[in-house]
């Protein structure tokens, strides 16, 4: 693997093949990998400029292989992708050192664009929009969740809340704000 390739994260084979292609496609070199030990191999072979991270390996937190790669390059470039976007996750991915943070799907355009995304120095604050009950509900559920490392059934337990119930709630797409 070049420097200046793009090392794509992601345990789906499919999405991730598909990923490194249309890349390619557009003229930008990527490499993909499918596990979080295969890509700590490939940062340590030849540090990347560039990672598209899948926040969810097999079960373990794109988000733990933040430090590793930014420690083998402190001027990477990270774009965490996930399919189940929260605010909480999105604030850790960037307090972590991401660059960016997207919600599956994606487009490529949007992926190569993030690269780019330099937030700048003297813009204005977000405007404080107060959340949805529904979706402070969620982000609850979502931090909660990251705390017991994925477990449907102690998070359950946590929330005083039916099993089933957590999981038909989580197999719904994000709460809008």
């Amino acid at each position: 693997m070049t420097a200046s390739q793009i090392l794509v994260v992601d345990d789906d084979e499919t999405f991730n093949a598909v990923l490194v292609r249309a890349l390619g496609r557009r003229g930008v070199a990527a490499r993909g990998v499918t596990s979080a030990e295969a890509a700590l191999r490939a940062v340590a072979e030849a540090p990347p400029e560039r990672v598209v991270l899948d926040l969810n390996l097999a079960g373990e937190s794109g988000l733990n292989l933040i430090a590793p790669i930014l420690a083998a390059n402190p001027d990477c470039r990270i774009v965490v992708l996930t399919g189940y976007a929260s605010i909480a996750t999105a604030v850790d991915a960037i307090k972590l050192g991401a660059a960016q943070y997207l919600a599956k799907p994606v487009e490529v355009e949007a992926v190569i664009g993030a690269f780019a995304h330099q937030p700048a120095a003297d813009a204005a604050p977000p405007e404080a929009t107060p959340l949805s009950v529904d979706r402070l509900e969620w982000e609850h559920i979502q931090r909660v969740l990251r705390e017991h490392d994925g477990n449907i059934s102690a998070t359950a337990r946590a929330l005083k809340m039916h099993r089933r119930t957590l999981q038909r709630k989580l197999s719904k797409h994000p709460v809008r704000q």
